[in-house]
């Protein structure tokens, strides 16, 4: 069996990120020559060339390309398992809960109540995210668990369990006409003259195309609903945040959203199990 050490990996994520030994020697704080020997004793025991080195620089290789892949998401594990090693020792069995920002208010709330009652309960810090922030925090180790929306979240990797079922709704300036409605479909609200969509930050950087403007966080979506620029399709729970300026009309066709509780699939927890079991608890009597 062939085994792959951190060191090795770190090395080679460096210069494959780099493309340049000079600057990625630079950037591990060691020299270049043993850099670029352990590339090579990489590649040796490998049996396969992980860069191209020409004249006009290097460049990764297909079984190169493949490598940096799989280095990065070694490396993440590793920094994640000792994170949460770290954190395992802490007085109190701390628990780190990721939630997107707008999320179910309602779900967050009776779930920290109702868990605060079971006896394997430790304390819970809630850390409210940003669009894909709750997924990354879960994954680097920042969070022992996460509430995610398969709509904007991957559940690939994690152990996880439904625990909520909504509509969507579309949140549009109070003073708009179509706030009067008592439904819309998706179409009507695709192409409001004047009213474009707010576009989110995509999962892999940038932004969706389209003629909305550019949002970064709840706050400043709600300034621009406010003042009649933009209008957002959202959970019906997230309503919570919703200010006077705003009206929430309900969408006839939108597809209904699923909060799952995620976490880590090794994780041997007890106050853990205990946050999911209450979560699942919660959802059934919904």
């Amino acid at each position: 069996m062939e085994w792959l050490e951190t060191r090795e990996l770190r090395y080679f994520t460096a210069v494959a990120e780099e493309l340049h030994f000079g600057r990625a020697a630079e950037r591990l704080g060691m020299a270049q020559p043993p850099l670029s020997r352990a590339v090579q004793r990489l590649e040796r025991r490998l049996g396969v060339a992980l860069l191209d080195r020409g004249r006009h620089g290097v460049a990764l290789t297909p079984a190169g390309a493949v490598l940096l892949d799989e280095a990065r998401a070694t490396l993440d594990a590793a920094a994640a398992a000792a994170r949460r090693t770290r954190r395992a020792v802490e007085p109190g069995g701390r628990l780190v809960l990721a939630v997107k920002a707008n999320g179910a208010h309602d779900l967050l709330r009776a779930l920290l109540d109702a868990y605060a009652r079971e006896p394997d309960a430790a304390e819970v810090e809630v850390v409210l995210c940003g669009i894909g922030e709750d997924e990354r925090m879960l994954r680097d180790g920042r969070a022992d668990a996460a509430l995610l929306h398969p709509l904007y979240s991957s559940l690939a990797g994690f152990d996880s369990e439904e625990v909520l079922t909504e509509e969507q709704v579309v949140v549009l300036p109070a003073g708009h006409p179509l706030a009067a409605r008592t439904s819309l479909t998706l179409a009507e609200v695709a192409d409001v003259p004047g009213l474009p969509a707010a576009r989110w930050p995509l999962r892999d950087g940038g932004y969706p195309p389209g003629p909305g403007p550019e949002v970064r966080d709840l706050s400043q979506l709600a300034q621009l609903i406010a003042l009649g620029r933009t209008s957002t399709v959202i959970p019906a729970s997230a309503r919570a945040w919703l200010w006077t300026a705003h009206s929430a009309v309900p969408l006839v066709d939108a597809p209904s959203v699923t909060t799952h509780i995620a976490w880590p699939p090794q994780s041997r927890s007890r106050p853990l199990a205990a946050l999911v079991r209450t979560a699942v608890g919660l959802g059934r009597q919904a």
